[in-house]
């Protein structure tokens, strides 16, 4: 069974047999279906049930000669509110079946993020029908965890938080010269990147390393779709799941200058979320591309 069905209320779905007739019952009674022709001529199929308000299960699959749906995969998933970033979107097929990745850099980061495409029907219809590269399109990301914990946040006052939107502002537009070939701001990142070390190695020694880092949003484990983060607490709700009763939480998280949402079982969560609060844990990150209405 897929280890992160525990994120979306799961957790004591062991039994192989019943969760069967879940899985037929999210495509029998879908709340959402997707249909589509690959390459191949083949006609894929995307059924997705909520079992509480935003989360839910993606079965996957293909249509035979018969018209009878042959299930292949399925994935639980975490839907996102608002646009997290508007950066272009690269997408790549899985080798081993028929799901897909996406990647997207984004100055806030330093890295390329790499995330699971949620909505792949709409993205292999534009493949299919040579629509691709599509312009205007956005990026609402999620994350699904399966163990995290709540810190207090670092006091910083207007001021303090005026300078830090500035730095952030001129590192930003530091990077984007850098990676159109500017020297002088490669050796500008590179000079400040030395002070920040000597100022955190020199505080380390006194300091709790949470009480300097605030945020941060890393790789983590051998997976290329799951990170480390740490982020503030803009918005938060509880919700249940309705088949097993268990109680999730979806945190709304600021990392890094972007916002996303994470649910995690709230048997998982070690302290009390609060907003203001900071949220620490490893995600499972998951992507879905707002393709412009007229697509």
């Amino acid at each position: 069974m897929h280890k992160y069905l525990r994120a979306i209320g799961f957790s004591e779905m062991n039994d192989r047999a019943k969760f069967k007739e879940i899985l037929t019952d999210a495509i029998m009674t879908a709340d959402r279906r997707a249909y589509t022709m690959n390459s191949e001529n083949v006609m894929l199929g995307e059924f997705c049930k909520d079992f509480a308000d935003g989360l839910g299960i993606a079965v996957c699959g293909e249509f035979d000669e018969e018209d009878k749906f042959i299930y292949e995969y399925y994935y639980p998933y975490l839907r996102g509110d608002g646009i997290t970033t508007r950066e272009d979107v690269s997408v790549e097929r899985h080798a081993a079946r028929d799901s897909y990745a996406g990647v997207v850099e984004d100055v806030n980061m330093g890295i390329s993020m790499i995330f699971y495409l949620q909505n792949m029907i709409p993205y292999v219809n534009a493949q299919v029908s040579g629509r691709l590269p599509i312009q205007g399109t956005t990026l609402t990301m999620s994350g699904l965890s399966l163990g995290g914990s709540i810190l207090l946040p670092i006091h910083v006052d207007e001021e303090q938080k005026d300078q830090i939107r500035r730095r952030t502002i001129a590192r930003n537009k530091l990077i984007e010269e850098a990676r159109k070939g500017s020297e002088e701001a490669m050796e500008t990142l590179t000079l400040e990147d030395m002070d920040t070390y000597t100022s955190i190695n020199s505080r380390i020694r006194r300091e709790d390393v949470f009480s300097i880092v605030d945020t941060f949003f890393m790789p983590y484990g051998m997976e290329c779709d799951q990170y480390s983060v740490m982020g503030e607490i803009v918005g938060m709700r509880l919700v249940t799941n309705r088949v097993t009763g268990e109680k999730i939480y979806i945190l709304t998280i600021c990392c890094n200058e972007l916002t996303f949402d994470v649910c995690i079982n709230i048997i998982d969560l070690l302290g009390e979320p609060q907003v203001g609060r900071r949220f620490k844990g490893t995600i499972w990150l998951q992507g879905y591309v707002n393709f412009p209405d007229n697509m």
